[in-house]
């Protein structure tokens, strides 16, 4: 899939992360950014699939920069150490649920979900739980779910207390109190690059 000199860019940047640095092989950043664009092109082809909405996006709004924000940071690394990338039907600045990939040697995951919803779409994810519990256990139960998923759905942030109206001893509680909802996957340095080795 990848290119190994992607990973290799990356390997560097997180050894040098200053912006000399990066001005300097600027051009080893281009490739990479080029091979991730092909990258994420082929994803949006096969999302579309089942997802057709996502079919619609240019690569463009599906990548995040790989500048930090360091405004209000205490680490002012000016880069990122990895490549990321969100397909949502708005693109990565959609608020829904959707699908993200990150790339960093020896932490590349796949991910899907829907992570901190507003409040009316968690009040709403909520209640489609609480009322469909027994499709909901069966399905992230699943076996052949949870060989790829073996973690189930997580999340990041949980409420110490039920959510209002309802009960603590709801069956459903342990997700009801999720503030996300999120499966992902570990995706070694050699799957990545399996593919598409060039």
């Amino acid at each position: 899939m990848l290119q190994p000199t992607t990973l290799k860019f990356l390997k560097d940047l997180k050894k040098n992360n200053n912006k000399p640095w990066f001005d300097e092989y600027r051009d080893q950043y281009e490739k990479a950014k080029a091979d991730l664009y092909a990258q994420v092109q082929q994803l949006i082809t096969g999302i579309s699939s089942f997802d057709a909405p996502i079919g619609r996006l240019a690569v463009k709004e599906c990548i995040f920069r790989i500048n930090r924000d360091v405004r209000f940071s205490k680490d002012k690394r000016p880069y990122k150490n990895n490549m990321a990338c969100y397909f949502n039907k708005a693109g990565k600045k959609g608020r829904g649920a959707g699908y993200y990939l990150h790339i960093e040697p020896g932490h590349s995951f796949a991910a899907g979900g829907i992570w901190m919803p507003e409040a009316p779409v968690l009040a709403g994810i909520r209640q489609e739980i609480d009322y469909n519990y027994s499709e909901w256990k069966k399905l992230v139960d699943n076996k052949s779910f949870r060989k790829v998923f073996p973690d189930a759905v997580t999340s990041e942030e949980m409420l110490v207390r039920p959510p209002k109206g309802y009960d603590e001893n709801n069956p459903a509680i342990a997700f009801l109190k999720m503030k996300s909802f999120i499966i992902s996957r570990p995706i070694s340095d050699a799957a990545l690059q399996k593919d598409g080795q060039r």
